[in-house]
């Protein structure tokens, strides 16, 4: 018999996702747009040298959020692998999604991780949380960003990072981060920031639609392609376990196993980790052979 507290969980988590999908529209709307200014902006100032930061695309803007404190990102990618271990699959709203037949994305011989979100959206501030903390099992972060989600959007301040001016070192992978706006209003959407380059743009208009993600999240942001191997398109758990809590708080919480917030970000962690350590071929060692990531085994399975 499924406990009352259960059942109550279990429609938080279905209530959350439809919220995803009504705001799905409204983020590819607003994200369209973003990209639409961004070109504009680049062919006003075209005297202006793009700056490629982490592989990612060219800046167009400064970015709205300051270098996030080490209060912020210590935590976070420290978690203790104990604590890895006890959350395992924890509370996931949704998995990735995993395609087939599709060559692997790689760069500089390494799989490529390529994400493209806003700072004003939520669902990109939840995710944030885990990708980096995932990424940093494989690598190194330098310069990440501190930011939140819109204040005027749902799960409005939503504590996060931002990858905008971010670099990432990996002798295992490599990672290509785009935060094509701020969380700043201008007109009717935000203001521009990074603009995706050819390649992420046409990786997002083949595999952020049907048949590779639910035709209801075509577009949705944030999109994170894992080596062409597994799709995120929207967050895996809802912003509102967020909600009201300051970034040193979140962190915080992520190394108490039995806290929601750690359940939702280790456990979304656990699931690229365990993708990312298919690509890799077990490498390193000592992330992909501990319980946290063989969690997923049954699960997730990377298909060549």
């Amino acid at each position: 018999m499924v406990s009352k507290s259960s059942r109550q969980a279990q429609q938080r988590a279905r209530e959350a996702l439809e919220v995803q999908r009504r705001t799905a529209k409204a983020r590819r709307q607003r994200m369209t747009a973003a990209i639409t200014a961004i070109v504009a902006v680049v062919v006003v100032v075209g005297t202006l040298v793009g700056v490629k930061v982490a592989g990612g695309g060219s800046h167009t803007a400064a970015a709205a959020s300051g270098l996030a404190p080490a209060s912020m990102v210590t935590p976070l990618t420290t978690v203790p692998a104990t604590v890895l271990d006890q959350v395992g699959t924890g509370q996931v709203t949704t998995l990735p999604s995993l395609t087939t037949g599709q060559p692997m994305l790689t760069d500089g011989g390494k799989p490529l991780v390529v994400y493209v979100g806003a700072e004003y959206c939520p669902f990109c501030a939840a995710e944030r949380w885990s990708m980096v903390q995932a990424l940093s099992r494989f690598g190194t972060f330098s310069n990440l960003g501190q930011t939140h989600s819109s204040s005027t959007d749902v799960f409005p301040n939503t504590a996060t990072l931002s990858f905008h001016g971010a670099t990432y070192s990996s002798q295992y992978v490599a990672f290509q981060g785009v935060e094509t706006t701020t969380n700043q209003p201008q007109g009717s959407g935000y203001a521009p920031l990074d603009k995706p380059t050819a390649q992420q743009q046409q990786l997002l208009d083949k595999y952020n639609a049907a048949p590779f993600v639910p035709a209801s999240d075509a577009g949705s942001i944030p999109f994170v392609d894992l080596g062409n191997k597994a799709l995120v398109s929207g967050s895996s758990f809802s912003p509102q376990l967020l909600a009201g809590k300051s970034a040193d708080q979140i962190a915080a919480a992520l190394s108490n196993p039995s806290d929601p917030i750690a359940k939702a970000v280790d456990g979304t962690a656990n699931a690229l980790t365990a993708l990312l350590c298919q690509m890799t071929n077990g490498q390193p060692g000592n992330v992909c052979a501990t319980p946290a990531v063989t969690a997923y085994q049954s699960t997730l399975h990377v298909n060549n």
